[in-house]
C-alpha cells in the first residue's frame, strides 16, 4: 500500500471508505427497492465497517454446528483485538474498486464479491490460529472453502490490498506469505512441492500479479512487482520486476510497469513474445 493511504486507514477520526460505502448503500436501496432489506441488513444497520464485516462473515459462515451469533461474537473480538484486520479490509475494498472493472462502487465487494468475503474470513481464522485456537481456525477454513471455493490456510500470512478476481479454485498453503497490493486470478495455487513439513510454501512480494491457473510451488520467492503469466508453473525464484511464463516458468521479459498488480495487464508486450509451448523443461 502506498504510504499516503496508510494515515487515512489508521486515523480513527476519519473513515472515508465506510462513509462512501454507506452513501452508496443508501442510493442502492433507493434505486432498487427489492434490495432495500438486504442493503439495510448488510450495511445500513451498522455503525462501522467492522460491525458490518462481523455481521456479513457470521451470516455466511454460520452452520448447524456453529450458529451465526457465536461466529459474530468471535469476529467482533477479533476486530477489537487486532485493528489491522479492519485496516486490511479497507485496503482490500479499495484494491477491488481500483483494479476490477466489474466493480463500480465500494459497497459492492461487501455485498456481492465472494473473493472479498473469503479473504476477510481468512483474516478472522488467522487471528484464531495465532491465538493457538487452531481447531476453531480450521473450522472457519473449512467453511470458507465450502462457501467461497478458496482454501486459504489460516497459518498463511497475507498483507493489505489483496484482490482475488473471480475467486474460484484458490489454494494458499500454510507457510505461504503474500505481500501488500497483490492481485491473484482464479485457479491459482500457492502450494508445497511434496510431503515435507516446515517452511514449504511460496513467498509472494508486493505488487505481484499472478495470472489465472498459475501454480507457484515450493518455498521460493516471487520478487516484488513481478508478473506470473496465466497457466504457468513456477518452481524457481522469480527476480523482482520480471515476467515469467511457461511450464516450468522461465523469465520472458520485464514486468512492463512499476506495479503489475495495479495495471492488471496480462499482455506480454514490449519485447518479443516467447514461444511458451516449445520451452524445453529443465532436466
Amino acid at each position: 500500500m502506498s504510504a499516503d493511504l496508510k494515515p487515512r486507514f489508521d486515523d480513527p477520526r476519519v473513515d472515508p471508505v465506510w462513509t462512501t460505502i454507506r452513501e452508496e448503500a443508501e442510493r442502492m436501496a433507493g434505486d432498487e427497492p427489492l434490495m432495500a432489506s438486504m442493503v439495510h441488513a448488510v450495511v445500513l444497520n451498522h455503525k462501522s465497517l467492522e460491525d458490518a464485516l462481523s455481521y456479513r462473515i457470521a451470516d455466511k459462515l454460520a452452520s448447524p454446528e456453529m450458529p451465526a451469533l457465536l461466529i459474530r461474537e468471535l469476529c467482533e473480538q477479533a476486530l477489537a483485538d487486532q485493528p489491522e484486520i479492519g485496516i486490511a479490509a479497507r485496503a482490500d475494498i479499495m484494491a477491488i474498486r481500483d483494479r476490477d472493472p466489474f466493480c463500480h462502487r465500494m459497497v459492492q465487494p461487501l455485498m456481492y464479491f465472494k473473493g472479498f468475503i473469503g479473504v476477510q474470513s481468512y483474516r478472522f481464522s488467522h487471528w484464531l490460529w495465532n491465538l493457538g485456537r487452531q481447531e476453531l481456525a480450521m473450522f472457519i477454513q473449512m467453511r470458507g472453502s465450502e462457501l467461497f471455493s478458496m482454501d486459504i490456510n489460516p497459518g498463511a500470512r497475507i498483507g493489505r490490498g489483496l484482490m482475488i478476481d473471480h475467486a474460484h479454485s484458490i489454494v494458499i498453503g500454510e507457510t505461504a506469505v503474500v505481500g501488500d497490493d497483490v492481485s491473484i486470478l482464479h485457479g491459482v495455487t500457492l502450494g508445497g512441492n511434496g510431503k515435507d513439513t516446515g517452511d514449504r510454501h511460496p513467498k509472494i512480494g508486493d505488487g505481484v500479479l499472478i495470472g489465472a491457473g498459475a501454480k507457484v510451488l515450493g518455498n521460493i520467492r516471487v520478487g516484488n512487482c513481478s508478473r506470473v503469466a496465466a497457466g504457468s508453473v513456477v518452481l524457481k525464484e522469480v527476480p523482482p520486476c520480471k515476467t515469467v511464463a511457461g511450464i516450468p516458468a522461465k523469465i520472458v521479459g520485464e514486468a512492463g510497469c512499476d506495479r503489475p498488480s495495479y495495471s492488471m495487464n496480462h499482455v506480454m508486450g514490449g519485447f518479443a513474445e516467447p514461444d511458451v509451448e516449445n520451452i524445453v523443461p529443465d532436466c
